[in-house]
This record gives structure tokens, C-alpha cells and sequence, in this order.
């Protein structure tokens, strides 16, 4: 089974708090350093309608540009998703 992606930029305070919120409830990303590698950006664009980190894609669900407490509310509106990613709220 291949690991979300979560796009995020250096330096970002949101994608800070993410990394640390999915490292304190052991999902493993794949991530996706859209100014390190600029040419995945377009793929943030195509998969979320916009530019904004950090984006957790995992199949087809997509939260884009959340902080900590949004993410959860997304995961709390289609529980299947936080099952699927082991995330227990």
C-alpha cells in the first residue's frame, strides 16, 4: 500500500504542525517539498485546485491547505479515510 502524500514548503508553520501531528499518531507520508522540487507543483495544483500547504492526498481523498484542527474535522467527516490512514480520533 504506497503512504499519503502530504505536499508542503520549507518553512510553512501549518505543515510544521502537521508533520507533527501525524508523527504523534504514526502515519508515515510520502512528502512532497514543493520549492525543493518545483515540478510538483503542478501536480498540487491538478490534484487540490490550488497552491497552498500543507495538502494531504491519500487516493482520492484530498484535504487541502489545513491547519491541525481542519485536518481532523475532514477526517471526522468521512470517517472511512481516518480508518483507512489509522487515525483515531
Amino acid at each position: 500500500m504506497s503512504k499519503p502524500i502530504l505536499y508542503v514548503k520549507q518553512g510553512c508553520p501549518w505543515c510544521i504542525d502537521a508533520l507533527e501531528y501525524f508523527s504523534k499518531v504514526g502515519l508515515e507520508v510520502e512528502l512532497v517539498d514543493v520549492r525543493a522540487d518545483p515540478s510538483r507543483m503542478s501536480e498540487l495544483e491538478t490534484i487540490s485546485g490550488q497552491t497552498k500547504t500543507p495538502t494531504l492526498k491519500n487516493g482520492d481523498f484530498v484535504v487541502a491547505d489545513f491547519d491541525v484542527e481542519e485536518f481532523k474535522t475532514a477526517l471526522r467527516e468521512s470517517p472511512q479515510e481516518a480508518s483507512k490512514l489509522g487515525i483515531v480520533l
